[in-house]
């Protein structure tokens, strides 16, 4: 496909569909062609917003485009199957939000699908393709820290909800372990792999989702991770990674941040900043930018965010859901 602009096209008008064509329009090899809603009046404010060429009234259209190289799937997680399976099967390839479905059997369906139609797929994991991120990932890779001893993570909203908002509503997979947790969650894998115990309690809404969740994760060389999430009150939304011989602190927004401090025995604290050109914190720019780099390549995976991962952290959400007793309106069990 050489270095041509990568045309996009974008399912879904909500506030995270904005923001990510916002982050789009200043890429200069991206190209926003067409954009999709179930209200034709919501497709065309976008399309007008954002200069885009085509606005459709219905997923099909978008899904049967052929001036498209890849979607972004926006819409809320209860309805990522259905939406990113539909673009694959017209042969579209995918970037789907996170989290990435309501479980892991609907993930595994998406996967299969890439599989089969050679396409490719990637959960919209921002957190996984941010610079810094990679950096400390690295650096614990190195062993900068020693061996990995803890893990702690949160990610709470300060609300209140009402009891209609998308947060709290069954229909939509409301609730904060999905929404929220799944960072903390993808945090404490990627630097610990999926872990081999867990335990979880939660306190419940009257419609039967989260307004909060702990958990303990449990590795078998020892390790631990602590994490939080809430729709109940907000957080600082900090993480640390503690190792056999420092700490790494992210002080605040720990899924896309700014800094950290590396904190090595003996040694006077080093802190690592992102640098201008990656600014700012908030871009979705570094996801878009790999998923368009692997789609030129012919990639029907993404080594940042590989299927296998994102499976492991479906798995993981539905054994915590499985604890806390959260089912979605079709599920017997946390499938």
């Amino acid at each position: 496909m050489g270095e041509q602009s990568v045309r996009w096209g974008i399912l879904a008008t909500g506030g995270i569909a904005a923001a990510f064509a916002a982050d789009l329009v200043d890429l200069p090899d991206a190209e926003i062609v067409a954009v999709a809603s179930r209200s034709p009046e919501s497709a065309a404010g976008f399309a007008e917003r954002f200069g885009i060429g085509r606005a459709y009234g219905d997923w099909e259209s978008l899904a049967r485009d052929e001036d498209i190289d890849i979607v972004y799937v926006a819409t809320p997680h209860s309805a990522h199957r259905a939406a990113a399976g539909l673009c694959l099967e017209a042969g579209r390839n995918v970037l789907c939000e996170k989290p990435f479905t309501l479980n892991v059997r609907e993930a595994g369906e998406l996967v299969a699908l890439a599989k089969e139609h050679g396409r490719f797929l990637m959960e919209a994991m921002w957190m996984y393709c941010n610079p810094l991120i990679r950096r400390l990932t690295a650096l614990v890779a190195d062993g900068a820290i020693g061996e990995v001893r803890t893990v702690q993570a949160d990610f709470g909203l300060e609300g209140p909800f009402p009891p209609a908002h998308r947060l709290r509503n069954p229909l939509l997979g409301g609730g904060a372990l999905l929404d929220l947790g799944v960072y903390p969650v993808s945090f404490a894998q990627l630097l610990l792999g999926e872990p081999d115990g867990m335990s979880a309690r939660a306190v419940l809404s009257d419609e039967g989702v989260d307004l909060q969740t702990g958990a303990l994760l449990s590795w078998e060389s020892g390790a631990l991770a602590m994490l939080h999430c809430s729709i109940a009150g907000g957080t600082g939304t900090t993480a640390s990674v503690t190792g056999s011989q420092g700490r790494i602190d992210i002080p605040d927004g720990f899924f896309h941040p700014e800094r950290f401090v590396l904190h090595r025995d003996g040694r006077a604290p080093e802190e690592f900043t992102l640098p201008p050109e990656d600014g700012p914190r908030s871009t979705f720019r570094h996801e878009a930018r790999e998923a368009m780099r692997a789609v030129r390549a012919g990639e029907q995976e993404s080594p940042l965010v590989p299927h296998d991962g994102t499976l492991a952290i479906m798995r993981t959400l539905d054994a915590l859901r499985e604890q806390i007793g959260v089912r979605y309106p079709g599920e017997t069990a946390a499938a």
